[in-house]
């Protein structure tokens, strides 16, 4: 795959520094190198527009790996806008019949293709693509045209038969992020397992119990949490009478939250002291709350990457003896509804923590537990 100049990768670096703060972490150098001094200019549009910084990441994210595709499959970079006949291959490069592969090699992405985006990271996985992450990034790069003032062929009959023909010649059972939630009775044996005082434990702990208790945040924004969106709130009274600590969490957007609204949600009682303990430990009075820890035990400047926390999530289940394959970052935000519904919590007051908008979303979690534990499930 080749590579751009050395003063237009520092020229790109350069630009890429402006809008750090909302691009996948650790990962500058190589975009500089991927992305051409278009899409730069664009994303730092896109920054001044106040798009979201998790949409903004994905659509980072994406076009990576859709530079990174376009240099290995026609060996330039992507044109804009894209032909029909462009769109056509990525479609046959990312959904294919793994038995029709079998008999035919040319059938599916090419195998100089499939080592060249290995080679650089962008590809892990064996097998064809899942028809969403197709249909994301091909939504994303429709997106990423029109900021550009274009227009493509994203909506072309043939593209769109393409796509349901494939789909439907392979298909592919729908698989939750999290095969198992992590529930109240899990998420204490994963806390059992950071029972020491190292900075890692109480570090992890903090995590865990802050992720869960303010509704099941998604790994991005446990990642992106800084001490400037913590405020101090009076204590709340408990049933003892003794007074419990309270902070309210300042999200700002997210995923499905307005642009301009600024999402809130509360922790109270044991987790606002996990988080005490974590951030009097680490020194950290302001910038980034969950930071990397080194094998010295120094604690790091930088924010932990939201991979880094789906990480600790399955280092904890594995460590507390169960099957880290079943469990994942996820777990805890599909876990906070699941247990809310269980502990007979009513969903609007659990959906007013866990920010989802969607009441059909969300009362599956509802209903899941509710035929779980119901009578109908117990007819013998």
């Amino acid at each position: 795959m080749s590579k751009p100049s050395s003063p237009s990768i520092e020229k790109r670096t350069e630009g890429l520094d402006t809008i750090a703060a909302v691009l996948p972490i650790g990962r500058r150098d190589k975009l500089a190198e991927l992305l051409t001094d278009q899409d730069v200019e664009t994303l730092r549009h896109l920054v001044n527009t106040g798009m979201g910084e998790n949409t903004l990441r994905a659509l980072t994210s994406d076009l990576a790996y859709l530079e990174a595709w376009s240099l290995a499959a026609v060996g330039s970079p992507l044109p804009w806008p894209a032909p029909e006949a462009l769109l056509l291959k990525f479609v046959a490069h990312h959904l294919w019949d793994p038995a029709k592969r079998e008999g035919d090699p040319n059938h599916g992405m090419p195998d100089d293709v499939d080592r060249a985006l290995r080679n650089v990271g962008f590809l892990r996985s064996t097998g064809p693509h899942a028809p969403d992450t197709v249909r994301r990034r091909l939504a994303n790069w429709s997106t990423l045209t029109k900021w550009r003032g274009l227009d493509g062929a994203f909506a072309s009959p043939a593209l769109r038969s393409a796509i349901r023909l494939s789909v439907r010649a392979v298909p592919r059972p729908r698989r939750r992020k999290s095969a198992k939630a992590v529930t109240g009775d899990v998420l204490a044996k994963l806390l059992a397992t950071c029972s020491t005082d190292s900075l890692r434990d109480i570090r992890d702990r903090a995590i865990l119990m802050v992720a869960f208790a303010s509704g099941g945040r998604r790994r991005s924004e446990v990642a992106g949490l800084r001490k400037e969106q913590l405020t101090v709130e009076p204590p709340m009274k408990a049933e003892d009478g003794s007074a419990l600590p309270s902070l309210s969490v300042h999200l700002g957007r997210t995923k499905t939250s307005g642009a301009e609204k600024d999402e809130v949600v509360y922790l109270t009682g044991r987790p606002v002291e996990a988080l005490n303990v974590w951030l009097a430990a680490a020194k950290i009075d302001g910038g980034s709350v969950f930071r990397g820890i080194d094998r010295w035990g120094n604690v790091s400047r930088r924010a932990l990457d939201p991979k880094a926390v789906n990480d600790i999530v399955k280092s904890r289940v594995a460590m507390a003896g169960l099957d880290a394959g079943e469990f994942s970052a996820h777990g805890l935000r599909s876990a906070y509804l699941t247990e809310a519904a269980s502990r007979g919590i009513p969903l609007p007051e659990a959906m007013e923590q866990s920010r989802h908008r969607s009441v059909q979303q969300a009362s599956s979690y509802y209903n899941s537990a509710a035929r779980r534990t119901g009578k109908a499930a117990r007819m013998l």
